[in-house]
This record gives structure tokens, sequence and C-alpha cells, in this order.
């Protein structure tokens, strides 16, 4: 469904670095990263927002640059710091965006319009952050978009919100037939649908792999401080007070520590945390 393959972007500051991923048809995949890690840089230039220096980007088997335009009738891309005009009623602002898709369906938009609850009398403005959401997936569903790319969309949603959402997105995938890759820093959203995790630090993918494959590269650990000095070279990064300590291994270094040490399967937050903790001291800073 999408392909990346060593895509490059060099700024002053960031770069970046032979970026390669692929998504298949049919399924959701959580793209996670710190913030500045180069999450939206990615995804602007995959949709030509940006020129990437180098790289390809594939969709549907193809190049995705040789046949721009009838590449974007099936992709739905949005981006969270994208309004629409604010002051625009959304059924006006619907008969606008139909234009630009030959397979615009009008009928099936009134019914996910009705499902969805989005009052077409409404002004864009009058729409919470959650309608927003709903309101862009009722277009994308519209023009029958095969591959959705959105950039934090469950960014500042209520719990409530955020959880309605995700059952839409786990919906839309079950046919096999579309696929969805959304970007976050919210590692229990992709807990609850993600299946494949592509995972970007400081402009590189760290891993890209099955949701399942991505933990169970790493195992935690908790113990006693007087075990941290023999196991701290095995360690990713680590937390430590004065009677304890905790931290992450990679899988291959699991099978020599000390049998007092308590590991067991971190969940995706615990390993995003100390990937990202990767090389600093855990230092106390008192206020």
């Amino acid at each position: 469904m999408l392909k990346l393959i060593n895509v490059c972007k060099q700024y002053p500051k960031f770069k970046l670095d032979n970026v390669s991923f692929s998504i298949e048809e049919g399924s959701i995949c959580g793209f996670i990263g710190r913030n500045g890690a180069g999450k939206t840089t990615t995804l602007k230039g995959m949709m030509n927002l940006l020129h990437f220096d180098s790289g390809e980007v594939h969709v549907f088997g193809h190049n995705f640059f040789d046949n721009e335009l009838e590449n974007r009738q099936n992709i739905s891309f949005s981006l969270s710091e994208i309004n629409y005009f604010p002051d625009m009623k959304i059924g006006k602002l619907t008969k606008v965006t139909a234009r630009f898709y030959k397979n615009w369906n009008q009928e099936l938009y009134e019914k996910i319009c009705k499902k969805f609850n989005i009052d077409q009398d409404k002004k864009v403005k009058e729409l919470s952050s959650g309608m927003k959401v709903k309101y862009n997936l009722a277009i994308a569903l519209s023009h029958e978009a095969k591959l959705l790319i959105l950039d934090e969309p469950t960014s500042g949603l209520d719990p409530v919100s955020r959880d309605e959402i995700l059952d839409i997105f786990k919906n839309l995938v079950k046919t096999g037939k579309r696929s969805i890759l959304f970007s976050t820093h919210i590692t229990s959203d992709l807990e609850k649908c993600a299946d494949h995790i592509v995972y970007i630090k400081k402009g590189k993918i760290i891993s890209s792999k099955t949701k399942e494959e991505f933990v169970s590269d790493y195992k935690y650990v908790e113990g006693n401080v007087s075990l941290f000095g023999k196991t701290k070279d095995k360690l990713i990064s680590f937390k430590k007070d004065e009677k304890t300590f905790s931290g992450l291994v990679r899988i291959e270094n699991a099978k020599d520590l000390d049998k007092k040490l308590k590991i067991s399967n971190p969940d995706l937050e615990t390993v995003m945390i100390y990937e990202e903790k990767e090389g600093e001291e855990d230092e106390e800073f008192i206020f």
C-alpha cells in the first residue's frame, strides 16, 4: 500500500536519514517518536508538500510522483496544524472539496455524516477537535480513499472521543482494502488499534515491525540498587533512586541477568521512554 525507500531531507540542524518502511493492505500503522524526531517531515515529504533530497515513495505499487494527481484520488491526508476556513459552513466546504474527487459519493457522505452526527449547518470553528477528525474521515471515505495518512489525529481529544476514533479506525480496515498510517506520541492509542509500529528517533528509523515483534525485542528490568553495578552495562537506559532501579534491555542481553532481578515484558510507552533516554544519565533535579 505504501513504501518509503531511503528518503532523506537535510536541514541546517536536522536530517531525515535514509528513512525506509512499508505498510501492508488492511493494516493500521502507528508512526511514533518524540516531538522533533521527523514524523511530520516524513509525512509532508511523502505527499510532496516538501521535497525530499533523495529516495522514493511508492503507493499502490507505483512511484507516487510519476502519477501524483491520480494517486491523490486514492489517498486522504491530514496534517494536525491545518485548519479549514473557520467561518465556512460544513455543507458548503464539502461542496467545494467534492469537486476535486472523481469518485465522490454524496449519498455515502450523507450517510456517514448522519452516523457521525456531523451537522452540515455548523461552521468549522464550531466543531470540536473530535468532530474535525470525524469530518476528515467522512471526506476520506466519501471519495473512496484506500490509504489514510493522518498526523496526530487523536492529539487533544478527550479519552471518550479518542476511543471512539480508534474504534472507527479498526472498522475502516476490516475489509482489508484500506490502510491507515497515523503519527502519534500517545502510545496507549497504539496498544488499542495498531498492527504495525514504525519508530523514528532523531531522523532515523529505529524499528519497523508488528506491534508484538516490536515490544518482544525488549525486557523491562527492576531490582535492588545493590544489583545495579553489574547490570548497568546491559541497560539501554535506566532510572535509579537510593533503594531501587529500573531499566530496559534488549532481548539478547536479558539471558545473562541476575536471577534476583524482576524481569517483565514492557509496553510501548516503556520502550519509547527508555529508548529516548539512551545515553543520558538519570540525575536527580532539585527544585
